[in-house]
This record gives structure tokens, C-alpha cells and sequence, in this order.
């Protein structure tokens, strides 16, 4: 677990963490996590839940919200959305979005991908309303303001369409890194997380320079209330057993390839998702 800030969290945080972001483009795009040759042959790229949850996307539009270079905005694509729109604050991961898309055959008509911060995307991207706005893992953390996210989120939803998010469960940083047995940090901290751990979690190895990150856990009440506050109505809440990597040492991977703590032990919270609807 990084190290937690003064609550005075660094003025230029958006900065420090685009600029690790952007080192890290280049890394996940030529190495093995993202399996990308294995993406443009046809592989799913979405995890099964989330396919289950939001459902049938044919002939919708749908915006990607902290898309990194496009794997799962281009999946949507592929399952029959009639247009995809990215949005990241990353240049560098907006351009490789834009090849990909192109390298698997979708021109910007189909698939477009906007470069901006997410607390911008009303101006940013080129449409008012979308019927599913969708955020994935490991987005949340990157953001202070949850309020505002959920504002800007929401008013991005058209009548009868919804948002859908896919998070790690806050829970598990709260947990001691070894083991997640004991609870060692504040579940309800609103301090940021600063870590100058080098590599990426795509590849622990990789030689980078800019380490530095600014993050922060926001507890589930918080995310729902915030979102339910903006006139959304909150379809589901669900809560998961598995993670999409070895967040702890005592993890196994099953046959579905997620991760989860050994049988026996008792089971927590490791991911969950939310569905939030506008009333038509």
C-alpha cells in the first residue's frame, strides 16, 4: 500500500499522474498483459460479468469514461454498439487507441477517441447524452472529487440509458498487503496515497522514471450516494469474490482466470459493479 499524503495533496496531482500514465502507454501496448495480438485475432477483451450486466449494446451509443489505450471500449464495439467514444487524459494512450482501432477495422464514425480529463468530458466529447456510459477497473482511485465525478458521469446518461461501473472493492486497501487477513489502514481515509514504486503492474520490471502517483480510495457509500444524488436510480449493486490479479500473496487463480483467496478461507469482497439508470 502506498504511503498516505498530507491532506494537503499535491496541486499538481493531475500532472504527476498523467505523466506516469504516459510513460506506461508504450509498455502495455508492446508487452504480454494485454495480450493486444491476441485482441485484434478476436479475443474478448471484457470480463464475463460486466457482459452479463450491461447487457445486449446493439445499435447503442456508448462512452468509455478513463478508457487507457481502447481494448475494452473497442470490445463494446465489436459486440454491436453502434458507436464507442473513449475518453483519457493520456495523449499517448488516446494515439494508440486510434491505431488500434484502425488495425482491428473501425474507422472514428464507429469508434472515436477524445483526449481530456474526465472531469471535462461534458465539452469534451461530441455528444451530450449517451445510452451507457461505462468506467472500468481501476479508474476511481485516480480521481479526488467523487461528487464531481458522479455529476459529470451522470449528466452524460440520455433518458432511459445508464451508467455502469466495474471497480475493485475499497475494502481490499484497507487489508495488509501480505496476506489481506488484517485490516491496517482507514477504510473511510479521504487523505490521497502518494507511491514512487517503479514499473507498472503490467510489467513489475520495466525500467521507468516517472514514478510518482497521487491517489485515493473512496468507500462504496460515498460512490453510490454520490451517483444517487445526481438522479440516477440505482438498479444494482453487486459485490464480487474474485479480482483480476494477485492482489495478495496467498491468492490462486481458478480455471475462469480470476483470482481468489484459497478454499476454506473466508470469503470478502474483492471487486463490484453498479448499475444507475436515468428515468425516461
Amino acid at each position: 500500500m502506498p504511503t498516505p499524503a498530507p491532506a494537503d495533496f499535491p496541486a499538481d496531482w493531475r500532472e504527476v499522474n498523467r505523466s506516469n500514465w504516459d510513460e506506461r502507454v508504450p509498455i502495455h501496448v508492446a508487452g504480454d498483459f494485454y495480450e493486444l495480438d491476441a485482441f485484434r485475432a478476436g479475443k474478448e477483451a471484457l470480463r464475463d460479468f460486466e457482459i452479463a450486466e450491461v447487457g445486449d449494446v446493439s445499435g447503442r451509443t456508448l462512452l468509455h469514461l478513463q478508457c487507457h489505450f481502447g481494448q475494452d471500449t473497442l470490445s463494446w464495439a465489436r459486440r454491436g454498439a453502434a458507436q464507442v467514444v473513449g475518453l483519457d487524459f493520456s495523449e499517448p494512450a488516446v494515439e494508440a487507441a486510434r491505431a488500434l482501432a484502425a488495425e482491428i477495422g473501425f474507422g472514428p464514425e464507429r469508434a472515436a477517441f477524445v483526449a481530456a480529463d474526465v472531469y471535462d468530458a461534458v465539452e469534451a466529447v461530441p455528444d451530450a447524452r449517451y445510452d451507457i456510459v461505462y468506467t472500468g477497473t481501476g479508474a476511481l482511485n485516480w480521481l479526488p472529487d467523487i461528487e464531481r465525478w458522479a455529476r459529470t458521469a451522470a449528466s452524460l446518461v440520455a433518458p432511459g440509458g445508464f451508467l455502469y461501473l466495474a471497480e475493485f472493492h475499497p475494502l481490499t486497501d484497507a487489508l495488509d498487503d501480505e496476506t489481506g487477513s488484517k485490516v491496517v489502514h482507514d477504510y473511510f481515509s479521504r487523505d490521497a496515497w502518494l507511491d514512487d514504486m517503479p514499473g507498472t503492474y503490467a510489467d513489475l520490471d520495466a525500467e521507468t522514471v516517472h514514478n510518482r502517483t497521487v491517489e485515493w480510495q473512496h468507500p462504496i457509500g460515498e460512490v453510490v450516494s454520490a451517483l444517487c444524488a445526481t438522479g440516477l436510480r440505482l438498479e444494482f449493486l453487486h459485490e464480487h469474490d474474485m479480482s483480476l490479479f494477485p492482489r495478495f500473496d496467498h491468492f490462486t487463480q481458478g480455471e475462469d482466470g480470476y483470482y481468489r483467496f484459497p478454499a476454506g478461507r473466508p470469503r470478502i469482497p474483492l471487486m463490484y459493479s453498479l448499475k444507475a439508470t436515468r428515468p425516461v
